[in-house]
């Protein structure tokens, strides 16, 4: 028998370990990005890709209250969302490898799909 992990906080999260390394892998490669895109592509693919994260743990401390919890995790799903767009921009304007854009899309429906379970069973979650 498997033993579970158990989670403490949220970095213990495997949808939080996931999309922070997803979040710098997108740091590491947009550093290729032409300056152009500095306030733009650049800028909006690694703020978004960190905003996973960063309502992941807002998330997980609003835990009291499921509305909050909720809501807090929507927007974790609503920039993993955004995440894939940029993504397809990106390697649309041929700054990215299409094999590259797709193992990170991947990731991201990953992502989506973990933030979508807890969003939709949130009580085995909350205090």
């Amino acid at each position: 028998m498997v033993e579970k992990k158990r989670v403490r906080t949220h970095e213990d999260l495997e949808v939080y370990q996931r999309a922070f390394e997803a979040a710098m892998a997108i740091f590491e490669l947009s550093k290729r990005f032409p300056l152009e895109e500095r306030y733009s592509l650049t800028d909006q693919i690694r703020r978004c890709s960190r905003s996973v994260c960063a309502n992941l743990a807002e998330a997980w401390r609003k835990r009291r209250y499921k509305a909050a919890f909720v809501a807090k995790l929507s927007d974790s799903e609503a920039e993993a969302a955004e995440v894939q767009v940029w993504l397809k921009f990106a390697v649309k304007c041929g700054y990215l490898e299409l094999n590259t854009g797709r193992e990170l899309y991947g990731t991201y429906n990953h992502i989506l799909g973990s933030l979508v379970k807890m969003i939709n069973q949130p009580e085995q979650w909350l205090l």
